[in-house]
């Protein structure tokens, strides 16, 4: 095994966030979504209509990247966007027929969470969660 440094750790990370990454979109593709569009959709379900700013702050993504990203949902169906509390402010809401489609693109990921950390016990899960929370630039930790 490679000398643990933070380099290799962070390399290590890295290239696991790849491969999750992309085997999300191959799961996905039979949904006909991406994992960055899946990621806005379970995002709204979990926490309601969201405004676009709500959503990018939250995914930690470019607020131009959510805006293509969201585009590209609203004209496949999935989401529309309605006028917030002022004229620029745009709330997101997923569609009456997105709602009835998360349940088959939530079994499909369910599936997939559990394949990804199926060689983990409970105690291990929880100190992953723990040490994913304490990565990152003091004060940005979630």
């Amino acid at each position: 095994m490679d000398e643990i440094t933070n380099r290799n750790l962070i390399h290590l990370l890295n290239q696991r966030t790849r491969l999750f990454a992309k085997e999300v979109n191959n799961r996905l593709s039979d949904h006909g979504l991406y994992a960055s569009q899946w990621s806005i959709i379970f995002c709204i379900e979990r926490f309601g209509p969201m405004t676009q700013t709500a959503i990018w702050k939250y995914l930690n993504v470019e607020a131009p990247t959510v805006t293509r990203t969201l585009s590209r949902m609203e004209k496949s169906g999935w989401i529309v966007r309605k006028h917030g509390n002022d004229k620029r402010e745009r709330v997101i809401e997923l569609t009456k027929e997105a709602k009835q489609k998360f349940k088959i693109v939530q079994q499909t990921m369910d599936e997939f969470d559990a394949e990804m950390l199926e060689g983990l016990s409970s105690d291990e899960k929880e100190q992953l969660q723990i040490l994913l929370h304490k990565l990152g630039p003091s004060g940005e930790n979630a």
